[in-house]
């Protein structure tokens, strides 16, 4: 697929056949895109929990999932999904790297950063991971973890403490779905989003 029609086709998929699971092949170039992004001072401090058997699959939903959550269309469809990708950043990684020499930096002083480019840098590699899914024939769906049941998700999965998870992606074949409500908003057009060399 043209690189452009992966861009253009890219939407969030909210429901799965269940029945399909992704080929093991897939998965593979699932995370090899992934490690492709790119990285601050190439830290790489990323770590990716792939969730493939069911038994797993249940464990993060029953972790995630909020006591409040009812059996709503979103969550059923998402259940369905038969593989689930946890990204994870890792402040640590980024901040060890910029105190070597070549960096020129002598401590480890998170100050010295303007924004969390190890969450961003894990983010790039989430993206990465959706447009695979789209040249793949597959859908994907982005989601956040509730903050309030990011504890129990790293309990039960063991998650070290230097790695935050920074979302989670469901990815299968796309079964029927409904539109988003989001999308009645429209998509801003570049005219409005762009400024050519000044703000205003």
């Amino acid at each position: 697929m043209e690189f452009a029609e992966v861009v253009r086709r890219r939407r969030m998929v909210r429901n799965y056949d269940p029945d399909r699971p992704v080929p093991p092949e897939v998965v593979e170039r699932l995370l090899a895109h992934a490690v492709r992004a790119p990285s601050a001072g190439f830290s790489q401090g990323w770590g990716f929990l792939v969730l493939e058997s069911a038994e797993d699959r249940a464990r993060f939903w029953a972790a995630t999932t909020p006591e409040t959550a009812g059996p709503g269309r979103w969550l059923t469809g998402m259940r369905r999904a038969p593989l689930i990708v946890v990204p994870h950043s890792n402040r640590g990684a980024y901040l060890d790297r910029y105190a070597e020499p070549d960096k020129g930096w002598t401590d480890r002083d998170e100050r010295r950063w303007p924004v969390p480019y190890w969450h961003i840098d894990a983010g790039f590699a989430a993206l990465l991971m959706l447009l695979t899914a789209v040249d793949e024939g597959l859908g994907a769906c982005f989601f956040g973890i509730p903050p309030e049941r990011e504890a129990t998700y790293r309990e039960e999965f063991g998650v070290p403490p230097e790695f935050t998870p920074i979302g989670a992606i469901t990815i299968g074949y796309r079964a029927a779905d409904h539109r988003s409500p989001s999308l009645r908003r429209g998509r801003r057009p570049v005219e409005e989003v762009v400024h050519r060399g000044q703000w205003s």
